[in-house]
């Protein structure tokens, strides 16, 4: 048996022609458990992606030392049987797709009932998840099910599944491959507190029965089964070493300018302010989908120039509150709710809505096209489509131009959002909701995947527009440190009911 179970040795990659790590070296050996750290684009997820085989290596090798050891042990008489089914890549994006296996997912199905009902179920997911390795029995079902607490989930559409929720989905299906090796990228984004303390131990009991870990996460958030971190720059390691010899000051930080307090007092200037008295007034809001209530009697004031945290846990009904004001859920009309001082359901139009709202979330992350450049898609944001169907309007494009320059952007301006680092694509999607400059803003876990730089950068921003104008701001998060200063008020959800 060897010592390393993979090695990689002094390997180029490339992908759409971009070289991505050149001369890179690294190496796992047995009973050791990775981390990789670094600022955002420094090549973590694209080293995960290269270890199970997505990226071409156009010159070094890597050596999969325990497909050999395995084949040693159990030999296989399939050709088709190679390293990539001992292998489990867990990304920060599903791939679900409907019962009729024809279409994936769109951004509204979970909100729409008859659409919805094409969604499967989690129990129909699991039920066709089938282990790629028969000869090595290491978690069962019923385990999987019991440790990644599915069990009151399993008869939920994956549609309706929070962000959350659908973390611990993915990371039941990739253990009931058995797999040797499990790659997971950000395996702590979208969970709450609660969660992301299970989940350490979860991850103690996959190291424990054999499964060798490399997970790609924040230097603060490096779990105890962890032995070893590498930290990633620009495409290179620049150290590799012992968890217990680990700083955080070891990944590189650069500190945010200064606001251009000018610039942005300029572009909000474009937009004549609105003036509202109630943005959203809900009273005793339920939602029901079948038996199960997912919003208990919410009553809810939020007056124009309000800055709110919407908190709670995971599954505790935030998203489904959120569609209400964004326009997303039908159920709206059948419940006592006022926006921008209109109740719903008196002839206005969801894009009268959508209109005065910049919004942004993991969901929207998830199901928004790819194919248009960074620039278009911020651009888009001035007709609320999930991407720029029509000809560019030069002046349109320019105030895109200046948002991008103002959050730090402005190199991705002609890339296509597919080809640039999530952490990208999140902040452009975040200057698409505010290029229109409108009178709400719901940030919905805004800050998922971006580095302590792009964090802090962000909140300063958010916090500028907050004390230069009169935007009411909604603000979801599951970290303490990531809320704006200018947030003053919290409504809390638990299981559907506000507890404070």
């Amino acid at each position: 048996m060897h010592t390393a179970i993979l090695s990689v040795k002094h390997i180029t990659v490339g992908n759409l022609e971009q070289t991505i790590f050149k001369n890179l070296s690294f190496q796992i050996n047995q009973g050791e458990q990775w981390a990789l750290v670094g600022e955002s684009g420094s090549g973590k997820s694209a080293l995960l992606q290269t270890i199970a085989g997505k990226f071409n290596i156009t010159g070094g090798e890597i050596r999969h030392h325990y497909f050999d050891d395995f084949i040693q042990q159990h030999p296989v008489d399939d050709a088709y049987f190679t390293h990539h089914k001992l292998i489990a890549f867990v990304s920060s994006k599903h791939s679900f797709r409907n019962l009729s296996n024809t279409t994936d997912f769109y951004y509204q199905q979970r909100f729409n009932s008859s659409d919805s009902e094409d969604a499967p179920t989690v129990e129909n997911y699991l039920a066709g998840i089938h282990p790629t390795v028969h000869t090595r029995q290491v978690w069962s079902y019923e385990q999987t099910i019991e440790q990644l607490n599915l069990g009151a989930l399993l008869n939920k559409q994956l549609i309706k599944l929070s962000n959350g929720e659908t973390k611990r989905l993915l990371i039941a299906a990739a253990l009931l491959k058995h797999p040797t090796l499990l790659l997971l990228d950000n395996p702590f984004t979208g969970l709450d507190v609660q969660t992301r303390a299970a989940f350490n131990n979860i991850l103690r009991q996959i190291a424990a029965s054999g499964i060798h870990i490399v997970l790609a996460t924040s230097p603060h958030e490096i779990p105890d089964t962890i032995t070893h971190v590498a930290v990633l720059h620009q495409g290179e390691i620049i150290n590799s070493l012992p968890k217990a010899a680990f700083s955080i000051d070891m990944v590189k930080v650069v500190p945010p300018p200064p606001i251009d307090a000018d610039e942005l007092a300029s572009l909000l200037s474009l937009t004549t302010a609105l003036p509202f008295t109630d943005i959203v007034k809900m009273s005793d809001v339920t939602i029901k989908y079948g038996d199960k209530t997912i919003l208990d009697k919410v009553n809810w004031l939020v007056k124009q120039g309000d800055h709110w945290a919407l908190l709670g846990h995971n599954g505790a009904g935030k998203s489904t509150l959120l569609s209400l004001i964004n326009g997303d859920n039908p159920q709206a009309y059948a419940n006592n709710i006022i926006l921008f001082d209109r109740k719903r359901g008196t002839g206005e139009s969801i894009w009268d809505i959508k209109s005065k709202i910049g919004f942004v979330s993991p969901e929207l992350h998830q199901y928004f096209p790819t194919d248009n450049s960074c620039l278009q898609v911020i651009e888009s944001g001035f007709y609320d489509t999930l991407g720029l169907f029509r000809p560019s309007q030069p002046q349109k494009a320019a105030i895109a131009l200046r948002w991008m320059k103002l959050l730090e952007l402005e190199q991705y301006s002609r890339k296509h959002l597919k080809n640039v680092p999530a952490s990208a694509q999140r902040l452009i999607l975040l200057a698409r909701a505010l290029v229109k400059n409108p009178p709400l803003l719901i940030f919905d876990e805004p800050c998922q995947g971006l580095d302590t730089h792009q964090q802090q950068h962000f909140k300063h921003v958010v916090d500028a527009i907050c004390a230069l104008g009169n935007t009411t701001l909604i603000y979801v998060t599951h970290y303490q440190h990531e809320i704006p200063d200018s947030v003053n008020q919290v409504l809390k959800l638990e299981k559907g009911r506000v507890v404070s």
